[in-house]
This record gives C-alpha cells, structure tokens and sequence, in this order.
C-alpha cells in the first residue's frame, strides 16, 4: 500500500474565487487583516498504485482549464506566513473523498478495494505578518473549519520550509464490534434517570419505570438466550421509537388548558383535536385528498395522470452544532420523504428557509459553545447548496427570518416537492403494503457512527454534553443514484414497500414497516459498515445518510438485486417480516433484542401537562417627532423585509427548466416574489404554487393571532401569483422552545398554553379557508444553556402550502409595469402594529396584533382570484412585513417605476395615525395595478370587499405618499429604495 499526496492548484492566470472569499471573511469578520491567500485541494490516496497512475488520477480529477497537478509537495509562489489545513477527522463522511475512491475505478480500470482509501482537505496558504498563532487557530476553528467533525493544522512557513506539511490520513483504527451489554434497570429511580441521562435515551422516569416493568414480565426471554434485564440493543429501540421527536409525546399529551377567564378545557392529543380534525372533516367537503399523516409525506391529486406530493421538515439541533452537515442532511433527508412516499415519487423542487440571530451579532454577545449566527448562515446554505445542487434539484422557494432568540438554536427547515404516478401498473401509486415473508432490503450508504442518537438528541435541549456523533453529513451523488434505481425498480414492480432510514434508522424505518406486517426478524451483523468496531446497537439506531428500506417479495428479490448491482447501488438483505409481534433482532445466530411490537408503539405513558394562559400586556410607543422618510428608508434595510438575493442566488433555480414565476420577480428579477410557480412537467401548462409564511413575534403578544395570520399570509401569497382558493393544501411545522413545566423552564405553563392557541387557531382557520394540513412536524425543547445562558427560540410555525394551477398562463407577478395604471389596496388597514416591524423598529412591542375575519378573507381570496382569472391584475403583492408602504415600494422598485400614493384614499377602520396607515401589518390585505379601462369590471367583481383606487404608477421613479393636507408627506426614489432593500445583506 502506498500513499500520495495530490494536489489540485489554482492555476495563477485565474482569480482563485475561494481565497478572494475567505481573505474578506476574514478581514470583515475576524477583523484580522489579511495581505494575500492561496488556496487548494489535496488528496491523500493510500492504495495499490503507482505514481504514474496517482498522476493519472489526479488528472482525471482536476479541471485542466483552471487546476495544475502535482504528486508530492509543492509551495505557493507567494510568501506566506501560515498554512492553514483543514479535513474530516477519522469516521467522518468523506464524500469528495467517497467520489473520488469511485472515480478512480475509471481510470485504473478496476474498483478500489475498502482498504484503499481517499481522504480530502483543503489548503489555505495566508500571507498577514502581523497575524500571531493563536490568531491563526481562531480563523481556523472560527471561519474555516468545524471542530466538531474536522481537524485543523496550523504550520508557520518556517516549519513548513523545513519540515514539510504532514499527510492528512485520518484513518478509522476501530476492530471488534458486535457486543452486546445488558442494562441492570431494577435499580433505583436516581439510577434509572441516570442511565437515561448518561446514555442520551432522553427517557423521563416515568418511561424508564414502564420499562422495567416490562422486562419484569417478560415472557421467553431465557428460550431466545435474552436475559431477564434489557439488552443495550433493546433499550436504545425504545428510547428511539419513544423519542419526542418519533412519538410527538407533547402534541399527544393530555393536557388541562386553562384560559385568562379561569375557564378549564380537557384536551387528549392536540394534534387529533385539531390538525388532524380539521383535515378530515374538510377532507368530506373535497375529493382532493389522497394520502395524509401517516406516509413519509402528504399526498394530493394533481391531475389524471399524477398525483403531487410535499413534505417539509426541520433540521435545528444538528444544524447548531455542524450547520453545514445538519443543514446538508436537512435538505438530503427531506427528498428522501418524497422518495419513499407510496411507491417513490419523483423530485422536482426544494425549498428552504431559515430563522437565525442576526449576522451583525457583537462576537462578544455569542455565549460559549455557540456558533456566530453568520457563520451558522454561511454553514447551513452551503449545506443546502451542496446537497440541492449536486442531486439537480432546483430549489423553488426559500426565505430567512432574523431574531436575536434564534442566537441559542436555530431553524432550519428543508422542503421536497415530487411526483407520484397515480398508477403504477396495476396499483396505486400511493399505495403500499407488506406481507409476511417479504425480504427486508437495506439500499444506499453504509451504516456510520455519524448520526447515532439524532432522534433522542433531537428531544432535548441543547447543552455542554450534547453529542458531536449525532451530526451526519449528507452524500447527495450516493442518493442521486439511490433515486434513480427506486424509480426503475418502482416502475418494474420489483417490491412492495419502500421508506426513508431517517430519525432512529433501521430501528426507525424497520419497526415501522414491521407493523404492516406484524413483526420482523432482521441480522444487524449483515449490515454494511464504513469501518469495523460498531456495536449492533449503534448500526441499528445509527442515522447514516442515503439509506432506504424495502419489502421485496421472495420472487422478486433475484431482480431486485441484479438491478442494483447493474446500477453500482449497494442492496443488502438483512432479514425478513413475519406476523408474530415481535421485533427480533440478531446478531448471526445470536438474538440481542426482541421485544413485542405492542409494547414498542403503544406502551408509552401519555403525558399529562397543564397549561395556563394569562395575556401580556406591554407598553404602547410613541410616533412624535419621528423622520418619515428616515424611516421608510430604514425600513426596507430591515433584515426581515431586505433582499436576501447574495445568498439566495447561490442555490440554482432553474436546473430542470421548470420554474414560470421565479424566487426574484420584477424588471431586473431582484425583488423577492410572493410566491413561485413551477410547470409539473416540461412544457405543460399546468403548474403548482409554493409558498410559506412565519411570523414568530405575533407569538409575543398571542400564538393564536400568530398562527391565523400566518395562514391568511400563506394564502394570500398563493392568490397574488395567480392561484385560485379551491385546491390549497398546507404543512405545518410548530418549533417551540420547552413546554414542560419543571423547575428548568419555570414558565412552562404559559409555553404550553401558547402551544394549545395555536392549534386552536389552526383548526379554525384552516376549517374556514378550507386549507387542509397535509403532513407537518413538531420540534419542541428549543432552547440552549449552553455558555451557562438559557437562550430560548420564540414560539414558532412555518405555514407552507402547495396549490395545484389548473393553467399557468393566469400567472401574474407583483412588479408595476405599466406607467398610468391605477393602484389598488384590497383590504381594509387597521391600527394593528404590534409586534410587527415598524414597532420592533422603534424597540417596542405594543398590543394590537393583526387579527383575520375569517369569513372576510374568505371572500377578499374568492374575488381577488376571480380578478386573476380574468387577467385584471397586472401585478399584484400580498401586504406582509411592514405593511402598505413597504408594499407599495416593493411593487414599484420590482418594475423600477414610480407611484403616487394617496394615504386619505386607504380604506382604513380606526387609524388616526399616518404611522398605522403606512405601516400596519393588517393582514387580508393586497396592493394590486391595473389598467383604467377595466376599473368598472374590477369594482364589480370586489363588490362589497373593502376597496380603493389610492393612486397610480407613474414614469418617474418616484414614489409618493401623500395626504389631502400634505402633497409630499413622504418621498423617496426608487434607486434610494433599492438600495436599502439590497445592501444590507449585500455580500453577507
């Protein structure tokens, strides 16, 4: 065996883009100057060739146009003061190094062994004389890499001059494997939270009670070798499939829910009382609904042929710790819902969208442990990047939410929209089942350390001890195969079921499946493995990306595995589903758990809580003597209302050439739209609609004006691009800081009480816009104490919805476009500024928080779509963050025209200040144009939904607010709006 070392370098006639970008990172962030840097890529190739074929290989690699090769070591032309190299550390997912062990296989004209290995790191060369080592480690362990899943060196130049750089071979030296220990649980309680505790089984001691209850009982333990204790193996199943983030034990508690007038209400389950209540009865009033809650995603019909199916999800504790692995296998993780939805849905778009602390956070305010929210931002949407671009998925929506609360653990949510045929050969395509003696088939990567304990990490708090091993990075090229042979075995009819390896793995994914069926018996010593020395319990919870597991009829099974084998996917027959009840795992011929698949899901204790809700009140601000233009201007800077197009823009939208109406509209597309738009196939005329709303600081004043508002905002920007009201289906995702009254979270009453008007608000409001929930998530105990501070997120739901376009031709975008048309306001504005923009602004929070009349945003979506339809709005905007002035200068900067606004003309009940006019959040609200032929047909279609014609679209690039006492009450130009809009996260 010989090793390597292969460098990619930069050839000097090109900008090295990596360097320009991380020598201003660190001069802008770090504020460490920084003279000159130099960067590239090295692998080290320990195998059974020569160094003509490592230069052969090499070759292959590099891109001739931009990169050099050289076998061995070379220096920079340039000085430099320090060497900064950065790479995984041993176990951790390689996967430039994963592709390039495959890669070479073309080249050598054979396959690498396992024992021949490619690590890969990257090399920063910096030239900063004044730069200490101590400063050299801070940009490394601060910017440059993640000490959690990374290794860093710092080398001067001296000791590089006269020592050279060391090889970076982080090589995995674990052997064994294969023990089983058994857990002593009749023990004390004191002894049995510490087990949970020490074990990170996240079991309260109630849950640790009931199962050594269990275990006491029994029976035929001694026939099976098993001893009378639980098996480590046994206890890490049910902690996984007990796990908040598996069972949902809040959202299935029972929970006494008093209100601010003393009156009590018993509720079981608020996701049955609510959620999943609302979808079914309004699920009797359409015929729309095919599959919801219980697949890997939800389901509805799009037309004859296709049925469309989406699922959004969360990713907020790995992300914290490794934003760029979390978030990779946020995004990677969530196509495999879809994927594993029915028979596999094919995938068509991505969304994405994060709530952070501000990037402009003081270094000094990030308590220990924590990362800086820029770097958490720059980690997490590479991530994205990574894991969307690689598989050739476009993504279709994505957007950012800033609050200083998200400093301790931020949200990261990941989408997937894909397709299901509605047929697949004789069956449904979202049909799927299993019998016993079907064959259990592991597809896709190996099983890893990485990821083991996600699900119970996932249910507690971040903190000092919590484990780096619960981070997994995604290997988007390994699923990207794994995708395409489910669709050519899907479409061959080779197997019956398929589902995602997520939270909790082959525990996870196999003790579902194994309650179609009524058991399974699976051999963990036949999985395959990264690297020796993992333990069966750590193989059977690990959550080791790019997996997939199948039922496969006995007679297919042959066909199955030719097809992978003739598609390089590595397919495993681990074992098979019986019908006996129980969940038996072995190890060879050795049994190390088999429990009864009733106890498994059903015995866990339902959790009985108690909340209290008790209205806040804060203090009312004050408008005198504020600039208005100052504002206006200060406003669209705002880090919740500004462009986040630098980033965006990095994330390809147009890969599949599907999209219609882009993330970013308008006459230079730079505005972020409403809403996007996207064919279901190339060239059709039919389309779906994505959009989103979250507005977590409603939540300081009432969760159930939060979550009504976020549902109108939702809808609203369905209809804006050209949507109709019939065919809106919604996901919610609820993040919420610890609900759970204890002596950590003393106010978990009040958490929990927010927790319950929320939901109720969600049932009534999806009931009357007849929206709904399809598939949804919850992320509770978002909070962190780490740095000795508790930091907790604020109470938080991502409102997605998916709206089937019968004709995309009816999409409208909401850019002014024509100089002389009329502008409308749809919608009446109220004195409701609190917790909005404006208010947080000015540092206050206030009372009047946008409340929705159901019945009227019922009828303002139905005209206003009636209006679309008939092709009457030449551009239209849903009002959301900053009210009507921000909206108004966002439709007439997106076409870079002017407007002349007549603030007395504004259909308004109660507003006495110009400030409420401008900037109150109301929401069933839109601001519309249009052409002055048609204002007679657009009256007579609002009829007696509030209405006004408050101005026109000018050719001046002006825009002006005015009053009957004040022509030019405020004024700005559109390049003065543009620019605040775009600079403030300009290049960050």
């Amino acid at each position: 065996m010989n090793d390597f070392r292969i460098e990619l370098n930069p050839l000097s006639i090109w900008p090295d883009s990596r360097a320009t970008a991380t020598r201003f990172q660190i001069t802008d962030f770090l504020k460490i100057p920084v003279e000159k840097m130099f960067t590239r890529n090295v692998f080290t190739l320990s195998a059974n060739v020569d160094e003509t074929q490592a230069r052969a290989i090499g070759e292959a690699f590099a891109n001739p146009v931009v990169q050099s090769v050289a076998i061995g070591q070379t220096l920079p032309e340039m000085p430099f003061d320090w060497l900064i190299r950065v790479g995984f550390r041993p176990g951790v997912t390689d996967n430039v190094g994963r592709t390039a062990h495959e890669a070479a296989a073309d080249v050598l004209g054979r396959a690498l062994s396992d024992d021949e290995q490619f690590f890969s790191s990257v090399e920063y060369f910096i030239s900063s004389p004044e730069m200490t080592r101590e400063e050299a480690q801070r940009v490394a362990e601060k910017l440059l890499a993640n000490v959690l899943i990374e290794s860093v060196t710092v080398i001067s130049s001296a000791d590089v001059k006269a020592n050279g750089i060391p090889l970076h071979k982080p090589v995995v030296n674990a052997v064994g494997g294969g023990e089983v220990k058994t857990i002593d649980v009749n023990v004390s309680d004191a002894q049995l939270i510490e087990i949970s505790r020490k074990g990170i089984l996240a079991l309260t001691l109630d849950e640790m009670k009931i199962i050594r209850d269990y275990f006491q009982n029994a029976k035929g333990r001694d026939a099976l070798g098993l001893p009378a204790n639980p098996t480590d193996v046994e206890l890490e199943v049910i902690a996984q499939t007990w796990s908040e983030h598996c069972k949902h034990k809040i959202f299935d508690a029972e929970i006494d829910y008093e209100d601010e007038n003393g009156k009590t209400e018993h509720i079981v389950s608020l996701f049955k009382t609510y959620i999943k209540k609302s979808t079914q009865e309004i699920g009797q009033e359409i015929d729309w609904l095919v599959s919801v809650f219980w697949d890997n995603a939800g389901v509805i019909r799009f037309n004859d042929k296709l049925d469309i199916v989406y699922k959004v999800e969360t990713h907020n504790s790995p992300s914290a710790l490794d934003p760029y692995g979390g978030a990779m296998t946020g995004i990677v993780g969530v196509n495999r819902d879809p994927m594993g939805t029915g028979l596999g849905a094919n995938l068509l778009a991505n969304a994405w969208g994060y709530c952070l602390g501000s990037p402009f956070t003081a270094m000094e305010d990030v308590p220990e442990g924590l990362l800086h929210p820029r770097r958490l931002r720059d980690g997490v949407h590479r991530g994205v990047i990574d894991g969307g671009n690689q598989s050739g998925i476009p993504y279709a929506y994505g957007w950012e939410y800033f609050d200083e609360r998200y400093l301790g653990k931020p949200l990261v949510y990941c989408g997937t929209v894909g397709s299901l045929p509605r047929k697949i050969g004789e069956r449904k395509g979202y049909e799927k089942t299993i019998e016993p003696g079907d064959i259990i088939v592991m597809v896709g990567g190996r099983v890893g350390k990485d990821g083991i304990h996600g699900a119970t990490f996932s249910s507690e708090e971040l903190h000092e001890e919590s484990p780096t091993h619960a981070v997994q990075i995604g290997d988007p090229i390994t699923q990207k195969k794994v995708g395409d042979f489910i669709y050519e075995a899907r479409d061959r009819g080779l197997y019956r079921f398929v589902t995602d390896n997520g939270a909790g793995g082959l525990s996870s994914s196999i003790g579902e499946m194994a309650t179609f069926s009524g058991g399974a018996k699976l051999d963990l010593a036949k999985v395959p493995l990264k690297y020796a020395g993992l333990q069966p319990w750590e193989i059977l919870v690990s959550e080791a990306q790019e997996r997939m597991s199948f039922a496969v009829p006995p007679d297919a099974i042959d066909a199955f595995m030719r097809l992978a084998k003739s598609r390089s996917v590595e397919a495993t027959q681990l074992g098979t589903f019986t019908n006996d009840g129980k969940f038996h795992m072995l190890w060879g011929e050795r049994t190390v758990a088999c429990l009864d698949m009733d106890f498994m899901h059903g015995g866990l204790p339902r959790l009985k809580l108690k909340a209290k809700w008790v209205p806040p009140h804060f203090d009312e601000p004050e408008f005198a003597n504020r600039n208005l233009k100052d504002d206006f201007i200060a406003m669209m800077g705002r880090l919740n209302i500004c462009s986040n197009e630098f980033k965006a823009r990095q994330y390809d939208h147009e890969v599949k050439g599907l999209s219609v109406i882009k993330p970013f509209v308008g006459k230079c597309r730079d505005v972020i739209s409403d809403a996007t738009v996207t064919m279901i196939e190339p060239l059709s005329t039919e389309g779906f609609i994505l959009s989103a709303a979250i507005l977590p600081r409603y939540a300081d004043i009432d969760t159930y004006h939060m979550m009504s508002a976020s549902i109108d905002l939702a809808v609203r920007r369905v209809i804006a691009v050209g949507g109709t009201p019939d065919e809106i289906a919604g996901l919610d995702n609820f993040c919420w800081p610890d609900p759970v009254q204890s002596e950590k979270t003393p106010d978990g009453e009040y958490k929990l009480a927010q927790l319950v008007r929320a939901n109720q608000s969600l049932y009534t409001y999806t009931k009357a816009f007849k929206v709904p929930c399809i598939s949804g998530k919850d992320s509770m105990k978002n909070d962190s104490t780490r740095g000795g501070k508790k930091i907790s997120i604020p109470p938080s739901v991502l409102f997605s919805t998916i709206a089937v376009m019968k004709d995309i031709r009816h999409a409208v975008t909401m850019d002014a476009k024509f100089a002389g048309d009329d502008v409308y306001v749809i919608g009446a504005t109220r004195p409701e500024l609190g917790a909005g923009e404006y208010f947080n602004m000015l540092g206050a929070t206030g009372n009047n928080v946008p409340k929705v009349d159901a019945d009227l945003a019922v009828k303002t979506n139905a005209r206003v779509s009636q209006l679309t339809q008939k092709d009457l709005s030449h551009s239209l905007h849903a009002t959301d963050l900053g009210g009507l002035a921000v909206a108004c200068a966002k439709v007439a900067a997106a076409g870079r025209l002017g407007m002349d606004i007549d603030c007395g003309a504004i259909p308004n009940e109660g507003c006495t200040q110009v400030q409420e006019l401008l900037y109150s959040e109301s929401a069933m609200r839109y601001v519309m144009t249009a052409a002055p032929k048609d204002a007679d047909a657009i009256a007579q279609i609002l009829g007696d939904v509030p209405f006004a014609r408050i101005g026109n679209v000018i050719e001046n690039p002006v825009i002006t607010f005015k009053t009957c006492t004040d022509s030019n009450l405020l004024s700005a130009t559109v390049d003065e709006v543009i620019t605040a809009y775009k600079k403030t996260l300009h290049h960050i």
